[in-house]
């Protein structure tokens, strides 16, 4: 398969770049395209060979599922399952931006991302060509445009030299991190990690957004591992998760790529109960209906309801002698926290 680069510095090969990358994302190919911080490779998050084919060209395994971008906030309950308050006025104040959530995965969703647990890690990329892809395209299962063990790409050219024609389409749109206030240019910094699948929200990786920011909006985000120092000083991200063994965690956002976001930003006002205000109901309908019409654009038909999920739902047993012990969502989280190294 040979690939196609498109300037989109031109509105001509812009636009038919993005119906090109629409085109091969739909038959199970990748694509290389800009985010906030660095250049991610994509794939339909609906297409298992898509996904696989992603995995292969960077070089990794099952055990380290890429993290999905959405194009916004939208599309989260089609998604997700079980959003809780806290989280949605986490993604209403820092969404597009540099805020990773991780949720439970929507239990009737007919995706395969690999060994995730029945979890999912969600970010809308504060992009808008990225925007512009996941408008078309739906859903993209993203990780850093490099192969496992080489610097993420700041540019096309650098994602072409490491990935050839394992991808289809590349959407040049200039280096990155794009310069903007607050950002050094060159220095992606890590998109911070809420776990929000339990009680409380767990501040599992320091980074762009600060803790204080974070509280500013839901005063009960607790940092997991209880250092509250670093609230200062967002996290630089690796250039690379190869280091890391590789069954360390699921949802392994590896490298700095599209999790990572971008630099300091004002702290946002807090609403008077600390809490947006709730969307009327016919927004949140439309919302719903924006949401279910992009999946079932991804979805080719009903899926089954996979068997994590319904471990979730449920009481586990023990295991039978020498069997591995079913994991918790819980430990499922901390699994994902501990792969998120860059992203």
């Amino acid at each position: 398969m040979s690939h196609t680069v498109y300037d989109c510095s031109s509105i001509a090969q812009r636009t038919a770049g993005l119906k090109h990358a629409a085109r091969a994302l739909a038959a199970d190919a990748c694509v290389v395209l800009p985010t906030d911080t660095v250049y991610g490779i994509g794939a339909d998050a609906f297409s298992a060979r898509g996904v696989a084919t992603l995995l292969a060209a960077k070089g990794r395994s099952r055990a380290m599922p890429p993290p999905v971008l959405i194009a916004h906030a939208g599309v989260l309950d089609g998604l997700a399952d079980e959003v809780s308050d806290d989280a949605r006025a986490l993604a209403a104040a820092f969404w597009p931006g540099g805020l990773t959530l991780i949720l439970h995965a929507h239990p009737s969703l007919g995706w395969d991302l690999g060994e995730t647990h029945g979890t999912v890690a969600l970010r809308v990329p504060d992009d808008e060509l990225a925007q512009a892809l996941l408008i078309e395209s739906g859903p993209l299962a993203v990780s850093s445009a490099n192969r496992t063990g080489h610097p993420a790409a700041l540019s096309a050219g650098a994602a072409v030299g490491m990935l050839g024609d394992a991808v289809e389409v590349y959407l040049d749109d200039g280096p990155r991190p794009a310069d903007r206030p607050g950002t050094p240019e060159g220095d992606p910094v890590s998109s911070s990690i809420v776990d929000c699948t339990g009680e409380t929200p767990l501040l599992v990786r320091h980074g762009a957004v600060s803790l204080a920011r974070l509280r500013a909006v839901v005063p009960a985000v607790t940092p997991a591992d209880g250092d509250e120092e670093l609230e200062g000083a967002p996290a630089e991200a690796p250039a690379d998760a190869a280091d890391r063994p590789e069954g360390s965690g699921s949802h392994a956002m590896s490298e700095i790529d599209p999790e990572a976001g971008p630099g300091p930003e004002p702290v946002p006002a807090p609403a008077p109960a600390d809490r947006p205000a709730a969307p009327a109901p016919a927004q949140a309908a439309a919302a719903q209906g924006l949401a279910a019409s992009l999946v079932a654009r991804s979805v080719p038909g009903p899926a089954a309801r996979p068997e994590v999920d319904q471990d979730r739902t449920r009481a586990q047993h023990p295991a039978a002698p020498g069997q591995p012990r079913p994991l918790s969502v819980d430990e499922a989280a901390r699994l994902v926290a501990r792969g998120l190294d860059g992203a």
